[in-house]
């Protein structure tokens, strides 16, 4: 029995050594395959780019010449490769950004644009068809017909009875002419009645009448809603004085605010068409009177007014309307949406796919906007595609690389501007080699660095006979092409 048990404990050990033997064998198979495979990777590939510098992409006009953690956040460098240097003035995104983001294109295109334009108007009182009732004579209100300010009248209606003393002898004295048979006399004494005040019809009735009529019963002269109306019974009415305003609705205004870029579309006597919530369905015809000329100031908008024909009187001053203007002809032109036009308040710069991931920004000019669509005169070819959605990224980063500086600068003034960035420091040399010179330098307050360690360019090889490592060097430099050069290399006193 111990003997077979042996045999037992034998045979495990056995199986055991050979299983862990196999387990080493494997796992040091599986560690080694990255190793032999790895070359293929991306990690690979990104090795075999060149970095010309580390950066921080919050700072990103301070250079590293090795990798590490930034000084300025809790972050990472990020390498800047050679190979991303001809980018020229535009950006590239990762695919897989622009995928998670949801970002958009549209095709630039060519077609003909709505040439009409939109807005709401209220409608208002024809202030063209006011009239104002007053008495030609003083006198005494005598009665006060049933009417109040919001009334609507027709023409001939009666507002006030008034009591006028001094045109009871006049048309005594008329009276006495008439029987006298006196052609001219008479015709003279019609003349003094009307130049008292009174109308042709009131004189006609005392002519048949043959007695004075001292109460005269003033009318409505025109349709319309009575405005005001300032007359109480009892009261005493002078000449000249304002007894009611009345105003005509046979026609009534639309005035709408259109903006200032748009005001240039609309022309006087153009058509329009008026849209009523209350009467669904319905299209009212009116004509544009006037652009009026003066801006508000707060909204950059124009005032608009038109005049509709409201015989029935169903427009109620106070009412909206949704209006469309004709704005000319349509023309055949190139159009983008409006959503992908970045608008600075100096110019308007879209930004445009150029494949593989890149976005170059170009600056437009445009024209005429309508339907969420805008006209581009110049800067754009048909068949482009520019970005509708997710600008903020693609300016955020080309805001980092300096992109939508340099989209419009002339090569003279980039000559310029690097003419004048000297930057200037002190330093102590860590390595020469060749045109490469490796300095610790202190800060440099014209570009907001601080201290630290980098390769500089040297303009020319000369420049460093005669200084060695641990030398400590006064410099000036530039940025160019993408390297710092030192211009000027002296040595520091001790």
């Amino acid at each position: 029995m111990k003997k077979n048990t042996y045999q037992v404990a034998v045979l495990m050990a056995a199986v055991a050594a050979v299983s862990g033997a196999s387990g080493y064998l494997l796992a040091h198979r599986t560690d080694a395959m990255p190793a032999m495979h790895g070359e293929t990777t991306d990690q690979a590939r990104q090795a075999e780019r060149k970095a010309l510098y580390w950066y921080d992409p919050m700072m990103p006009n301070q250079r590293f010449d090795k990798p590490g953690k930034s000084p300025f956040m809790d972050m990472q460098l990020v390498p800047k490769y050679a190979d991303e240097q001809a980018d020229g003035a535009g950006v590239r995104i990762d695919a897989g950004v622009v995928q998670n983001l949801g970002m958009r294109t549209a095709k630039v295109e060519r077609g003909s644009l709505s040439a009409t334009l939109s807005a709401v108007a209220s409608v208002q009182l024809n202030d063209r068809q006011v009239a104002i009732v007053q008495s030609r004579s003083s006198g005494f209100v005598e009665r006060v017909y049933a009417r109040a300010p919001g009334d609507v009248v027709a023409r001939g209606a009666p507002l006030v009875d008034l009591l006028i003393p001094e045109w009871a002898g006049a048309q005594a004295e008329f009276l006495a002419v008439l029987k006298t048979n006196d052609t001219a006399l008479i015709q003279a004494a019609r003349e003094r009645l009307h130049l008292l005040g009174m109308s042709s019809d009131l004189i006609s009735r005392v002519e048949k009448n043959g007695r004075p009529q001292t109460i005269v019963t003033i009318t409505a002269p025109i349709a319309g809603l009575i405005q005001t109306l300032d007359i109480r019974s009892g009261m005493t009415v002078t000449a000249g004085a304002p007894l009611a305003r009345i105003n005509g609705l046979d026609t009534v205004w639309l005035e709408a605010a259109i903006p200032e870029a748009q005001a240039g579309q609309v022309n006087a006597g153009g058509k329009l068409v008026a849209y009523f919530s209350a009467y669904p369905g319905e299209n009212f015809t009116g004509k544009i009177l006037a652009v009026l000329p003066e801006t508000n100031a707060d909204s950059r908008t124009l005032r608009v007014r038109a005049e509709l024909p409201n015989r029935d009187g169903r427009l109620k001053p106070g009412m909206y309307a949704q209006i469309s203007l004709g704005a000319g002809k349509a023309t055949q032109s190139l159009s983008i949406p409006s959503e992908a036009v970045i608008r600075t308040g100096t110019r308007n710069v879209v930004l445009v796919a150029t494949g593989d991931g890149r976005y170059q920004p170009v600056e437009v000019q445009l024209g005429q906007e309508a339907d969420g669509k805008s006209v581009v005169l110049n800067g754009l070819t048909e068949g482009q595609q520019v970005v509708t959605s997710g600008q903020f990224l693609i300016d955020s980063e080309a805001s980092l690389k300096g992109v939508l500086t340099r989209l419009n600068t002339s090569p003279s003034s980039v000559a310029d501007a690097t003419q004048a960035a000297l930057n200037n420091t002190t330093g102590k040399i860590e390595s020469l080699k060749g045109a490469d010179i490796t300095l610790s330098h202190g800060p440099v307050p014209s570009l907001g660095w601080g201290p630290m360690t980098m390769t500089f360019k040297l303009a020319r090889p000369d420049m460093a006979s005669g200084l060695k490592t641990g030398d400590s060097v006064h410099f000036s430099f530039r940025e160019k092409n993408g390297d710092y050069v030192i211009e000027k290399l002296d040595r520091s006193a001790p």
